[in-house]
């Protein structure tokens, strides 16, 4: 089956999106803190791209790094903070109001695109992203289960702010079409490290960790395939789709998430939230069908 560019970028998007969904499954399994594993993801993803990259001596270049490293850097940080925060959400929250906060980052994108990146928001894809917004209310439960709670501020905050983040990285990568790939991955990755870094240090220096031999495997699975593999998919098919669809698509992450908890970790998936699930991957495809006379050319 031959595809058109933007199709096999689509399809490296889902890849990538899919492979985030499951990264729950593997961290539940890992007796170390999140901002621990945050760190270890970021530097053996960008060892193991490094790695790869030598093993298929093809050099990194150089001159586009160099040429495009304010903003290479930028993402970076935006990256390794927005993971900071994510999890600081988490602490404070409910995991379905903070993964709530988190995906309001595709309708950062929608309103900054326009702006930024001269793109044009159709009615369409307008009605598509709040279709999708309700799906996602009624996967993560949140009508049932509202914003009560101690610190509920605070968190919702946090979620808000990794939103801000993730949508920052999305539209910088935007600007980044003339750097390879892999080479950007790897650097942002980098930066992302040497971000949480001191976090880690700080949060985390008087604290005792559990190292197990099924806890390093773990780990070595998040940090090669759903940090380099995952990242080098995504932030491949960035440049060849509009903004708007990458927001779109990013939706997948968290409904295959649910799907995949609730078959392999037996946790309740109510019928409020099958139905947000269909309702969200409905909308991503409805957005991207072709209508009328383009549907047949």
């Amino acid at each position: 089956m031959n595809l058109s560019p933007a199709g096999a970028a689509r399809l490296r998007l889902t890849a990538s999106m899919l492979i985030f969904g499951t990264i729950g499954i593997f961290v539940r399994h890992i007796p170390l803190p999140s901002s621990v594993i945050a760190l270890v993801r970021g530097v053996v993803g960008t060892a193991f791209l490094l790695l790869l990259t030598r093993t298929r001596k093809t050099p990194l270049d150089r001159s586009a790094l160099r040429r495009r490293l304010p903003l290479l850097c930028l993402s970076g940080v935006a990256i390794g903070f927005n993971w900071i925060l994510l999890f600081e959400a988490y602490r404070y929250t409910t995991v379905a109001t903070a993964t709530l906060c988190y995906y309001l980052a595709p309708v950062f994108v929608m309103l900054l695109s326009p702006l930024l990146l001269k793109e044009s928001l159709t009615l369409r894809k307008a009605l598509c992203i709040l279709g999708a917004l309700f799906g996602m209310v009624l996967v993560f439960g949140v009508l049932e289960s509202g914003f009560s709670g101690s610190g509920q501020t605070l968190g919702i905050l946090c979620g808000l702010g990794a939103a801000v983040l993730y949508a920052a990285a999305v539209l910088m990568n935007k600007k980044l079409p003339d750097v390879p790939a892999f080479d950007k991955t790897i650097l942002q990755l980098g930066v992302a490290a040497l971000a949480l870094l001191p976090y880690v240090l700080v949060t985390e220096r008087n604290q005792e960790l559990t190292w197990t031999p099924l806890g390093i495997v773990l780990l070595l699975v998040v940090g090669i395939l759903h940090t380099s593999v995952a990242y080098a998919l995504y932030f491949s098919a960035i440049p060849a789709l509009s903004a708007q669809t990458a927001a779109l698509f990013s939706y997948i992450d968290p409904v295959s998430a649910i799907l995949l908890s609730a078959l392999f970790l037996k946790e309740h998936l109510t019928l409020p939230g099958a139905i947000g699930a269909l309702l969200v991957l409905g909308s991503t495809l409805l957005s991207e069908l072709p209508l009328g006379k383009k549907s047949r050319s």
